[in-house]
């Protein structure tokens, strides 16, 4: 079944184990990215080395509209025959931001609050970077549509560190 599996990062090796994942997409502050694990193919693991910061001035190292088109091209050429696996640090922020925006991509324009409706479901603790979604709503002309999903998920419940979470296509119509 083809699905999107977010996670912490503390998460990762058991996920890897246990999905099998053809694809890896790691978001981490540059100080804390990591290796492409033992036996993965590095072709197939994206490193996006990015603070988790909502506002370019107000730290180093920014979520860029440069990252968002890599994590879009990479999540095209994912066929989904197999589970794709997509943590940040705490599987809360950048990684739901990154999951949010592929499914964005894959689903029809008008399509960005049942997405973020989904998300929030399956995910409580879900609280996508902003700056990240207004950079993929921008490359995805999608008008500010999912700008205002984001918001309109609320603050999610609080938490240090999130739990993986299975999204599977199919239950955004995909």
């Amino acid at each position: 079944m083809p699905l999107i599996l977010v996670t912490p990062l503390s998460a990762v090796p058991e996920a890897l184990r246990r999905y099998q994942p053809s694809h890896l997409i790691s978001l981490l502050s540059p100080a804390y990215m990591i290796e492409t694990p033992e036996g993965f193919p590095a072709q197939r693991h994206l490193r996006l080395a990015v603070n988790d910061v909502s506002d370019p001035s107000l730290g180093e190292h920014p979520p860029r509209e440069e990252h968002v088109t890599a994590l879009l091209a990479f999540a095209r050429a994912w066929d989904g025959s197999a589970p794709m696996l997509v943590h940040c640090w705490a599987g809360i922020s950048r990684s739901m931001a990154a999951a949010f925006s592929i499914l964005c991509d894959r689903t029809q324009q008008g399509g960005e609050i049942a997405v973020a409706r989904e998300i929030r479901s399956r995910a409580p603790h879900a609280a996508p970077n902003s700056l990240i979604v207004r950079l993929a709503d921008a490359q995805l002309a999608r008008e500010g549509r999912m700008v205002d999903a984001r918001e309109a998920m609320g603050p999610g419940e609080s938490a240090e560190e999130g739990t993986p979470v299975e999204f599977p296509l199919a239950a955004f119509g995909l």
